[in-house]
């Protein structure tokens, strides 16, 4: 299977929420996401697409929670909110908003991976190619 890894046309109000998220959340680079995973620390990898798109493709050993119910279950996943949180999902975006609505929630170790799993593809990190 061919991972499309073209960059999505955005509405500018939608690049504009997720610039502005942006200015509130830590972002982490893929190079740092595979260092800190082939260093075995311990972190929450959690991919926020949609479930289609991770039942196709996903970062080996990452959870499952779309950014529709991340709010909602993310004390399912995290046993403190301290607990380091690296969240992705296609490019950027999505995590990025996700991030922001866990740190308004009171969770502190949370980052957005930059340019998402489609950055990670592109520097050749492997994937979990599910159908």
């Amino acid at each position: 299977m061919a991972i499309d890894t073209k960059p999505l046309q955005h509405p500018p109000e939608l690049d504009a929420l997720c610039d502005d998220a942006k200015t509130r959340i830590q972002e982490i680079s893929v190079e740092e996401v595979h260092a800190k995973r082939e260093a075995q620390e311990d972190f929450l990898l959690i991919d926020v697409r949609d479930r289609d798109e991770f039942e196709r493709f996903a970062i080996e050993g990452a959870e499952f929670l779309s950014k529709g119910w991340i709010e909602c279950k993310i004390h399912t996943l995290a046993g403190s909110k301290e607990t380091p949180i690296v969240l992705y999902c296609g490019g950027g975006n999505r995590s990025a908003l996700a991030a922001d609505n866990l740190q308004k929630m009171g969770y502190t170790g949370v980052f957005s991976m930059a340019g998402g799993i489609k950055a990670w593809v592109n520097k050749g990190l492997p994937v979990n190619e599910k159908a």
